[in-house]
């Protein structure tokens, strides 16, 4: 099929639902790890906490890929039904996930979202590729790119900015204070908005034999033989990039699961108060509990919005190479390398700095590595996927994606982290290395038509 160059304004429309993903995303990745240490969690215990998320995306993207791969509506399209639904779940989740009574609730909510979340974000993936011709792929997936940064730096920020309104930061002992759970709803609604946008601003493509398409559609019990022929028969570019793969989400898993108490413990000073050291019953005691987990509430606000500045910064790199690439080609190869290499550096930075306010810095170093992960990977791989085999080969990628997390969630992180010493803050060091070894790992890729 002669797919027609679309307008900046049609991929933007086709795009703009994942900035309600991103909502989703950046409120559960800034502080989902806050919320269990507020439940009680000990620092060591957040990755496993944290093992919902990747164990979830292993199993539901090649699912979904599949089934929206063998989808089709005159009316909603291949990929929208699955983002309408995802929508609708994500949304609810978010609304009653800060109001969980207990740690194992929390973390059985991310799990939930997390599984409503990727019915919606991997046919997104597909859709650029599906609406998209080659020469705009990369065009494309950084216009989505730039969104997710717009995501990610306002979502990161809310509980700061519901706070400067006067909305509490304080709570008892083992409550998720206000300001989160206001921040929460604000993001689902706002998940929720975003996707209909899309949804009713979008036409999508029909199968191009339909059929040929109904007669593969008609035939029973392929899911699991298709889906491992798929992975048994995947290009040898997918095997490359999903080296580079494993190293960029490990370290990324790591800042999502364990920035939060790295930074507050290390650059604020204000570690999570142990309840269990104090003596609730005597009332100076029950004082100072209350006036430290205050300090680590508003610590953990502001650890919040500096990771919000990775979102702007990735919005900032998206805005370079959506007027770059709007007429002129890129070496994908390179401007993710070096995005990494940048990325890992200001991970690294946090062991080293004298104040909270160079944080500023070094996200600003992650946002170019973020904004690259967001956009490289797919426009290279997307050069050598059978377009109608996109959403299931997207949600076989995506393995390359959730093996490392849940590698560093089965005790990766606390591991190579206790390599270094017993200091939390050692975890970014772990992440920043993971991904200058990342960066240099793009030196396997030599495919011509994925690089260029």
């Amino acid at each position: 099929m002669n797919k027609q160059k679309l307008s900046f304004l049609q991929i933007w429309n086709m795009s703009f639902g994942f900035l309600g993903i991103q909502f989703g995303m950046a409120l559960t990745g800034g502080f989902m790890s806050r919320i269990f240490q507020t439940l009680g969690a000990s620092i060591d215990e957040i990755p496993i906490l944290w093992i919902a998320a990747p164990l979830t995306g292993l199993i539901v993207q090649p699912i979904i890929g599949y089934m929206s791969d063998r989808t089709w509506s005159t009316k909603w399209g291949r990929r929208r039904p699955y983002f309408l639904v995802g929508a609708i779940l994500s949304s609810l989740t978010l609304i009653v996930m800060p109001h969980s009574p207990t740690l194992w609730i929390a973390a059985g909510f991310l799990w939930i979202l997390d599984a409503s979340i990727n019915i919606s974000m991997e046919p997104f993936r597909a859709l650029v590729a599906d609406k998209l011709p080659s020469s705009q792929r990369s065009y494309g997936f950084v216009i989505q790119t730039l969104i997710i940064g717009v995501g990610t730096w306002v979502a990161s920020s809310l509980p700061w900015m519901v706070s400067q309104f006067g909305v509490s930061d304080s709570a008892a002992s083992g409550i998720v204070p206000m300001s989160v759970k206001v921040a929460f709803i604000i993001g689902a609604i706002v998940f929720l908005l975003s996707i209909l946008y899309t949804v009713f601003t979008t036409k999508e493509y029909p199968p191009e034999d339909m059929d040929a398409f109904e007669k593969e559609k008609a035939q029973k019990n392929r899911f699991l033989k298709d889906i491992l022929d798929n992975i048994g028969n995947m290009p040898v570019i997918m095997k490359k990039l999903g080296v580079v793969q494993f190293f960029s989400w490990f370290a990324f898993f790591t800042m999502w699961s364990m920035a939060n108490p790295a930074l507050t413990e290390h650059v604020f000073k204000t570690p999570a108060p142990i309840e269990k050291q104090f003596v609730m019953t005597d009332v100076s005691q029950k004082e100072a509990f209350d006036n430290q987990n205050t300090a680590f509430q508003k610590s953990s606000n502001e650890v919040g919005s500096y990771m919000g500045i990775y979102g702007l910064s990735s919005m900032a790199f998206a805005l370079i190479l959506v007027f770059y690439t709007r007429n002129r080609r890129i070496n994908r190869k390179y401007v993710h390398m070096g995005s990494l290499i940048l990325g890992g550096l200001g991970f690294i930075s946090m062991y080293f700095i004298p104040s909270p306010e160079y944080l500023v810095l070094s996200f600003i170093l992650i946002g170019f590595s973020w904004g690259s992960i967001l956009s490289m990977p797919y426009a290279m791989l997307s050069c050598s996927v059978d377009p109608n085999k996109m959403g299931v080969m997207m949600g076989i990628f995506n393995m390359f994606i959730v093996i490392p997390q849940i590698i560093a969630a089965l005790g990766g992180i606390n591991f190579v982290s206790n390599l270094l010493g017993t200091h939390t803050i050692n975890a970014m060091l772990v992440a920043g290395l993971s991904l200058i070894i990342s960066g240099f790992c793009n030196f396997l890729i030599t495919e011509k038509n994925a690089i260029t």
